[in-house]
């Protein structure tokens, strides 16, 4: 399989990082995208802009090379995404280069308008790249159409009413700690390990396994059941 997480700025990927690892483990193909630098950080306080994204860049590469994945930034903008049909197209025609069976990404409801912008295309591009003349309009290279059947998980929000699956990550749960250390670190973020990890338990006992992470879940076609259970 081919999994393709889309997020905002680096260090959002967090809570799909267990996932990320296991599928990497099983042999699958996972790339991580950010459709900004995340260059506006107040973290980074008066430092350029183009310091800030050599920083954010070095994380994703750190974040990708832990887990066993391919990474590529895309420059829409810190805070400036306006969940447009161009940025669209944009994942349209990676989706179309990389051909994901799954795309994993933010929910529609969070606060940040980044992280709902780059929901709204995520899932956008999954009709953008079934239409041979939307995907080629003014490019420069030929894309060939993705029409397979591809699975849009979401992180989990409150106010979503889609069904939800977790993933048991009881083994990959030290991979996913040892990134959020390096994060927590260098934020100083104030969500501690034992946070993190009562978080994971808690999606975990849920559905009976040490630790979890948990995504809404969309299909573009729903595979033939053979009896309802």
């Amino acid at each position: 399989m081919n999994i393709l997480a889309v997020f905002a700025h680096p260090d959002d990927e967090i809570s799909c990082l267990g996932t990320l690892a296991k599928h990497v483990a099983r042999g699958d193909t996972v790339k991580l995208v950010w459709t900004t630098y995340g260059e506006l950080a107040s973290q980074f306080g008066d430092a350029p802009a183009q310091e800030v994204r050599a920083t954010r860049e070095a994380h994703g590469r750190f974040v990708a090379q832990t887990i066993g994945a391919s990474y590529q930034f895309f420059d829409m903008g810190d805070s400036k995404m306006l969940g447009s049909r161009e940025e669209a197209l944009i994942l349209a025609r990676l989706y179309a280069e990389f051909k994901p069976d799954a795309v994993i990404t933010w929910d529609d409801f969070n606060r940040h308008p980044d992280h709902r912008a780059t929901a709204k295309i995520a899932f956008d591009a999954l009709t953008f790249v079934r239409i041979p003349k939307i995907l080629n309009e003014a490019a420069s290279t030929k894309f060939e159409a993705h029409r397979n059947p591809i699975t849009f998980y979401q992180y989990v929000a409150p106010d979503s009413s889609r069904p939800v699956v977790h993933v048991d990550i009881t083994n990959q749960f030290d991979t996913a700690l040892r990134i959020r250390d390096y994060y927590a670190e260098f934020y100083k973020w104030a969500w501690s390990s034992d946070d993190f990890r009562s978080s994971r338990a808690t999606w975990g006992q849920a559905v009976g396994v040490k630790y979890a992470e948990r995504f809404t879940i969309q299909r573009s076609v729903h595979p033939p059941l053979e009896y309802l259970v």
